[in-house]
């Protein structure tokens, strides 16, 4: 079990090591990993922004996971969407696009996102249960030509680290665990990460 976040992510950090002089760009999917990508980013001497995510949840039931929207408007739809209306669909993932949009503008009002194309790009999560929301991370960032694409996080069950593997370079999670429930089942402190802390790791520099 990890400490906090920032323990998970000095794990993380070391075992990502060998990309220090390389100068990555850690992507972390808010909120929770964004203080876990500003440390890794400071340690690897790297640029920390956010990749914008929103899982698209099933009509009348927010929390069942039906797909992922990303920010640049692709849409990554599972099979179960299709037991669903399609205008209560587009609804529903009109809606998180909306959200991600309010969302880059509280995070970088200043400056564009960062490109990541011929870069070495490090997706951080805390955990990823179903995947979702990290194979939409994953997706958007494959059409934008990174040089190297991995993908980073605390704990996640041994099926969503093998699918990951199938869009990512390499993955890296420290805890594959086949009784998974949930995230923070890995963590002894597991708090809310708020928007004012997001927006203030992401401003800061590397120090």
């Amino acid at each position: 079990m990890f400490r906090d976040r920032l323990d998970a992510a000095e794990q993380l950090a070391s075992r990502l090591s060998h990309l220090k002089g390389h100068n990555p760009l850690i992507l972390a999917i808010p909120r929770g990993a964004v203080p876990m990508g500003r440390l890794i980013a400071d340690a690897l001497e790297g640029d920390l922004d956010v990749v914008l995510v929103r899982k698209v949840g099933a009509p009348g039931n927010p929390e069942f996971a039906i797909g992922a929207v990303s920010e640049d408007g692709s849409v990554a739809l599972k099979e179960t969407a299709k037991h669903f209306r399609d205008e209560a669909v587009s609804r529903e993932t009109q809606k998180q696009q909306e959200l991600l949009e309010e969302r880059r503008q509280r995070y970088t009002p200043v400056r564009a996102p960062i490109d990541p194309k011929g870069r070495v790009v490090v997706v951080v999560d805390d955990g990823s249960a179903t995947g979702a929301t990290m194979e939409a991370a994953l997706s958007t960032l494959q059409s934008r030509e990174p040089k190297t694409l991995i993908a980073a996080m605390g704990a996640a069950p041994p099926d969503t680290v093998k699918r990951l593997e199938t869009l990512a370079d390499e993955v890296v999670c420290l805890e594959i665990d086949p009784d998974f429930r949930a995230v923070g089942q890995f963590f002894a402190e597991f708090g809310q990460v708020e928007e004012d802390e997001v927006i203030e790791l992401l401003g800061s520099e590397h120090g």
